[in-house]
Formats: structure tokens, C-alpha cells, sequence
């Protein structure tokens, strides 16, 4: 029998409907917030990401899907979208027009990896770029978007961490300390993190195996070895979060997984008991040199990243939520009389989810269907109905219902919502 591959997921039913709703919600939020869609290729030269996402990190060395065109061309699925993103910048030539660029995604990425709850190897990442400003208050604005993104889904129990790179002077001394520190202890280091030495020893401090050793963990820190305007960005970075509302905990130990990052990085997370181990929802922050990186002229730009997937899975298990619903109305047509059907496509053109049963099916197997569907209301139109010029509108949750006349259905759901 054929079956889909290994950390992959058929989306259908219930879960399926969820995903849309959060898709849909995605796009009216970043509609409120005035960023462009983009669309960028589901594959790319590897080159991209070697150069973009870095040759020392765990995704390029060991996650990415690679493979050979017919054309000989060395390609790779996408494993994150910022790098593909930024090579459509320069690309299309979008600097040209000296104005902030705010683009947000939504789509696939693949990395091959041990399949967990919340991480699987073909994922989904709702993520946003903004290219061409470098401001500590734009910064902590896309914290705050973030945030209120998450919070308007209902994901409960949210903490952000921030931590500071620096700029590159800093970050450059930072690496130098850090080598020096480590270096007492490289024949410790696992096969991996000894190549991470010479690379990027950053890379080292959220390894899975050395990343929690207690040497590792009482290594020097990002915050100690700032200079003069890396340590006036992250206040104001800070300064503006407190002012907006948001609470944070600065986290010495957040350094991200790729290699493009600069100044600001930041992560929030959910102690929600259904994301188990997947607590890290969204993870983003500032690389000022990705553009220049990849042959672009200099420029600013901040971003962050969220998995879809662990959304998911936080809001399955909360049925009270308001994207678990499916449609407005379920009819319930227990007769053959066309009035039913004219009414499912009246609601439909009013702007009201609905649906009707086109099998021949009792009452107690549309009930049933009801369970499965679990719309927010149920409209009956039987016999006694029909004969009476009114429907019976009960409601799902509470279990109410009323009788509505025919001609007023509409004015009732137009009232109620």
C-alpha cells in the first residue's frame, strides 16, 4: 500500500479546516498591517543557500534535500524563506526603488530531520522580511506584530526572549573571546561542533550535544562585549518593547541558528502542554549583511519566522476556538422540496459558511454529520416546517433553537452576528 512519506501530513477533516482558517487569518493580519505577498520558488541553486543560511549550520550540512537537475545544476528545496526572498530583492531589483520593502510568505519549506511533534520534514512557515531600514523601534514593532499575531490565534502561555549579536565590530571581538574560550576545550567538542570552531563557533552554543555541557553553557556572552551603539540599539530595542506593552526576557543564551544574523534576535515561546518539546513558535531578527552577503548593495533589513505546525497543534486541542468552527450554518433537509437548496445558496450570498446534505440521510445520520461538521448553527427544514412557512434554528453551543419564517432567516443570522 502507498503511503506518505516520513514526517509529512495529509491535511484533511477537521485539522484541515483549521489550517485554512489560520491561512486566511494570516492573510487578513498582514493586509492590516500593509505587507506584500511574495511568492518564491520551492527550490533553489544550493549555492543560495550555502552563501545565504550558512555552510557551518546544521541545515545546510545535514537538512537541506538536495538533489541534480536534468540540466546537471546542483538545486535544493527550500529549507527557510529569508535567503530566497532576499535573492528576489536583488533579483528584481526591488533597491531601485528607495523605499522600505515589507513582504510577508506563506508556504512549504523541507528539512530532512527526525520527525517530532510540532516538526516535521515538509513544514509550514507563515514569515515576514522588511528590507531597507534599520531602526530599534522597527525591531521591536515586529516583536510586537508577532506577538499579537499569536495572541489573536488564542496561542496561550506566551513568553518572548530577546538577545543582541551586535553590530559587526562586536560581533566580530564576541567571536574571537568565544574561540579562545572554547578552545581549551576542543578536544571535548563533538565531531560536528570542532568544523563549527573554525566556521562559526556560535554555532556551537545551541548545539544539541555540546550546547548542554556546563562549560559550554558558562561560555562568555554576546551581551558582555558590546560596543557604545550595539548597547543604545538593544535599549532602545528594549526601551520600545516596554512601551508597547510586551514583556521579555533577555536571554544571553539565544543566538539563533543561522548565520546571517545581526543585533537583535529573538524568540517566543508557549508553555502550552500540547506543543510538548515544540515550544519555540516563532523565532526571527535582524541581518544587516544578507543582502551584501549575496552580491546586493548594502542594506538593512529584520524578519522573523513562525511554524504553522505547532500552531496547529496548540489549537486542536482547544475546540472552544474560534478557528476550529467550520461554517456558520448546517441545513438539515429532511425533505425533497427545492426551498432548502435556495436557502443554502441565500445564506452563501449574504456572506454567511454554509452547507446542506445532498444524500438521501435520516435525521439521526445528519446529526451525526453535524458532530463531524460542528458548524455554529443547524437549520432544520422538515415536514412541519415546510408546511408552516418557518425553519428551526438551534444553536450549536448552546443547544437553543428557535423558529424563524422563511422570509426572516436571514435578518435573524444578520442580528446574531
Amino acid at each position: 500500500m502507498l503511503q506518505r512519506p516520513k514526517g509529512t501530513v495529509d491535511l484533511f477533516g477537521s485539522k484541515g479546516r483549521l489550517y485554512n482558517n489560520i491561512e486566511m487569518y494570516t492573510y487578513d493580519y498582514m493586509k492590516l498591517n500593509n505587507f506584500e505577498y511574495i511568492k518564491v520558488p520551492t527550490f533553489e541553486s544550493s549555492n543560495l543557500f550555502k552563501r545565504g543560511v550558512g555552510e557551518g549550520t546544521d541545515i545546510v550540512n545535514k537538512e537541506t534535500y538536495d538533489f541534480i537537475d536534468k540540466g546537471g545544476r546542483e538545486m535544493t528545496l527550500r529549507p527557510e524563506f529569508t535567503a530566497g526572498v532576499v535573492r528576489s530583492y536583488i533579483e528584481n531589483k526591488e533597491y531601485s526603488f528607495n523605499r522600505l520593502k515589507k513582504y510577508y510568505y506563506f508556504g512549504s519549506c523541507f528539512r530532512y530531520e527526525r520527525p517530532q511533534n510540532g516538526r516535521l520534514r515538509e513544514f509550514t512557515q507563515f514569515g515576514v522580511e522588511v528590507i531597507g531600514a534599520k531602526n530599534p523601534r522597527l525591531d521591536s514593532d515586529l516583536i510586537y506584530m508577532a506577538y499579537k499575531y499569536l495572541e489573536g490565534l488564542g496561542i496561550k502561555n506566551l513568553k518572548v526572549k530577546i538577545n543582541t549579536l551586535g553590530d559587526n565590530e562586536s560581533r566580530n571581538k564576541y567571536k574571537e573571546i568565544l574561540k579562545e574560550y572554547i578552545s581549551k576545550d576542543y578536544d571535548n567538542l563533538c565531531d560536528l561542533c570542532k568544523d563549527r570552531y573554525f566556521r562559526n563557533p556560535l554555532r556551537i552554543l545551541d548545539c544539541k550535544y555540546d550546547g548542554n555541557r556546563d562549560y559550554i553553557k558558562n561560555a562568555p556572552k554576546t551581551i558582555d562585549y558590546l560596543n557604545e551603539d550595539s548597547i543604545n540599539y538593544f535599549n532602545s530595542v528594549k526601551e520600545s518593547l516596554t512601551e508597547l506593552g510586551i514583556d521579555y526576557e533577555v536571554d544571553t543564551t539565544l543566538v539563533r541558528g543561522l548565520d546571517y544574523y545581526t543585533h537583535t534576535v529573538f524568540e517566543i515561546v508557549s508553555s502550552d502542554e500540547s506543543l510538548s518539546l515544540a515550544s519555540t513558535i516563532c523565532g526571527g531578527g535582524r541581518y544587516d549583511n544578507l543582502v551584501g552577503m549575496l552580491d546586493g548593495p548594502s542594506t538593512p533589513a529584520v524578519g522573523f519566522a513562525i511554524g504553522i505546525e505547532r500552531i496547529v497543534a496548540a489549537l486542536e486541542c482547544d475546540e472552544d476556538s474560534k478557528f476550529y468552527n467550520s461554517i456558520d450554518v448546517y441545513i438539515m433537509n429532511l425533505t425533497d422540496d427545492v426551498f432548502a437548496y435556495k436557502l443554502n445558496n441565500d445564506l452563501r450570498n449574504n456572506g454567511y459558511t454554509s452547507d446542506i446534505c445532498y444524500e438521501n440521510k435520516n435525521m439521526k445520520q445528519q446529526w451525526k454529520l453535524v458532530d463531524e461538521i460542528n458548524p455554529n448553527f443547524v437549520v432544520i427544514v422538515g415536514e412541519d416546517e415546510l408546511a408552516g412557512g418557518y425553519v428551526t434554528i438551534k444553536d450549536n453551543k448552546t443547544k437553543e433553537q428557535v423558529s424563524v419564517k422563511n422570509d426572516e432567516v436571514i435578518d435573524y443570522f444578520n442580528t446574531y452576528y
